[in-house]
């Protein structure tokens, strides 16, 4: 094997671990995991998303514990939202569950508190207490229209 091969096999070898690496940072980035999402299931119904997407995160205390799976409007009205989380979480039957965004103008999350509560969720559960999204255009509106009153 002559220099010239050798110089190509390396070359073709560090190209492939390369593409190797960008492809596991590019999952992981998107948050794919090979394991795929957890089975533990909950359901929290909201009256407003905010522009929350299937995929989107959800944390406790700041620790990604899950994605939100799928948004479907129910027979109310109302969005419902369903949550796959790691197994073996017990989160107490009183959690709540708040829609939350990444800074001013960022991407919305789905953040868990924990209640005080002596029983446990089970998988397919729905979550009592929600907090639907703010919403900053509805904010602004409301105080453009209330100094708009005021100078009446």
């Amino acid at each position: 094997m002559g220099r010239i091969a050798v110089r190509n096999t390396v070359v073709g070898l560090f190209v492939i671990a390369g593409l190797v690496a960008m492809a596991y940072m590019s999952l992981s980035i998107g948050g794919l995991s090979l394991a795929g999402p957890g089975e533990f299931k909950l359901y929290a119904a909201f009256d407003e998303t905010g522009g929350l997407k299937p995929r989107a995160p959800v944390v406790i205390s700041g620790v990604r514990v899950g994605e939100v799976t799928s948004i479907v409007l129910d027979e109310d009205y109302r969005a419902n939202v369903e949550l796959s989380l790691k197994d073996g979480l017990e989160l107490p039957a009183d959690t709540s569950a708040s829609i939350m965004t990444n800074g001013i103008l960022g991407d919305r999350y789905i953040l868990l508190q924990l209640g005080g509560d002596v029983q446990f969720l089970a998988s397919g559960d729905e979550l009592s207490f929600t907090e639907s999204a703010l919403l900053l255009e509805r904010m602004i509106g409301k105080l453009i229209h209330n100094a708009d009153v005021g100078d009446e």
